[in-house]
């Protein structure tokens, strides 16, 4: 009896080593390695047969069940070694990098012409003392026009102006319902700027769209005249076109302020002579300001006999279209890369 079961392992034993130099790749071998040396593997099928040798023949037995057990773990444990070097290497071989091949060339993000331009325009203010504020742009009839002294039968409150979308509730024409609460929630001196999207009834073509941004100025303090409002905006505008640039003044109306006046700037593209970015004139209309009305100040308890202010809005696709000598509108919104990457 225990010279068939040892003549059974040592066929095992050859038979391991050959099926092990026979396996081409890792899962064939671990196939071997279950068949032959698993818990319901050969060996443990030829070990079973133990309990029917004498107890000095069980030694025997067991010492070469181990060596075979050895023998073939080692040459398992080598033939994998092989196969994964081997692997390795035809992938070292498959995925050779050329070095002198270009690289690929990530897009680089760029910010957009009106970002730069507003970034710039609140680092301006932000470094004379102004702070910028937001606000609702889904906003009440009585910020929008009742509080700027902007009466019923005005030309701005419209339907044909204004999107209304209850009576009492529009699309804010301007950020000036930004100052409004601010003054109805803040006491003086007030200084701030809110820049913001705005919404009018225009067709959209080359200068107007139905939906565009503005930034609006506020200054509210004692002893607060038009000087300081030209002087500021002398200031903004110097810095963000050069020291060259000239302004013009003209006389206006708007029912939030008086006096108020109309804000031109020399032609920088020219120097006031006349080209076709100014349309021959020298000069380019670029926002509204004026003193703060009385009756504004009142309507937000700010006491007028103590207290005055002025206020300006601009367009920041009109300053952007200006500073880069855009001459369409629509560029700015149509998110062309050929056209962004420039700036």
């Amino acid at each position: 009896m225990i010279k068939d079961i040892l003549n059974n392992l040592e066929i095992l034993g050859e038979r391991i080593l050959d099926n092990v130099k026979a396996s081409a790749d890792l899962s064939q071998i671990n196939e071997v390695r279950v068949r032959i040396l698993g818990k319901k593997g050969e060996l443990t099928s030829i070990l079973k047969q133990m309990g029917r040798l004498m107890e000095d023949e069980r030694p025997l037995v067991g010492m070469k069940a181990n060596e075979l057990r050895e023998t073939a773990e080692r040459a398992i444990a080598e033939r994998v070694a092989e196969l994964k070097a081997h692997n390795f290497e035809k992938s070292v071989k498959k995925e050779t990098i050329d070095v002198t091949l270009p690289g690929k060339r990530r897009p680089q993000g760029k910010s957009h012409p009106m970002s730069i331009v507003l970034d710039d325009l609140k680092d301006i203010f932000r470094s004379m003392g102004y702070t910028v504020v937001g606000g609702p742009e889904i906003e009440e009839v009585k910020y929008v026009f009742d509080m700027l002294n902007t009466a019923e039968g005005h030309p701005a409150r419209d339907e044909s102006d204004t999107f209304y979308i209850s009576d009492k509730v529009v699309l804010r024409t301007q950020t000036s319902s930004v100052q409004i609460r601010t003054m109805l929630e803040s006491s003086p001196p007030i200084a701030i700027i809110s820049p913001g999207r705005v919404f009018r009834r225009d067709e959209f073509d080359a200068t107007h769209s139905p939906v565009f941004h503005q930034c609006e100025a506020l200054v509210v303090d004692k002893n607060i005249t038009f000087a300081d409002l030209k002087g500021t905006l002398e200031t903004f505008m110097k810095r963000l076109y050069g020291d060259s640039v000239r302004l013009r003044f003209r006389p206006h109306q708007f029912p939030y302020t008086e006096p108020s006046a109309e804000v031109d700037l020399s032609c920088f593209k020219c120097g006031g002579t006349g080209c076709s970015m100014c349309k021959g004139e020298g000069w380019i209309e670029m926002l509204g300001a004026g003193v703060v009305h009385p009756q504004v100040l009142r309507n937000c308890g700010i006491d007028p006999d103590v207290y005055s202010g002025f206020a300006f809005g601009v367009g920041i696709e009109r300053i952007t279209m200006m500073r880069y000598e855009i001459d369409d509108l629509r560029l700015l919104y149509e998110n062309d890369v050929r056209f962004l990457r420039q700036f």
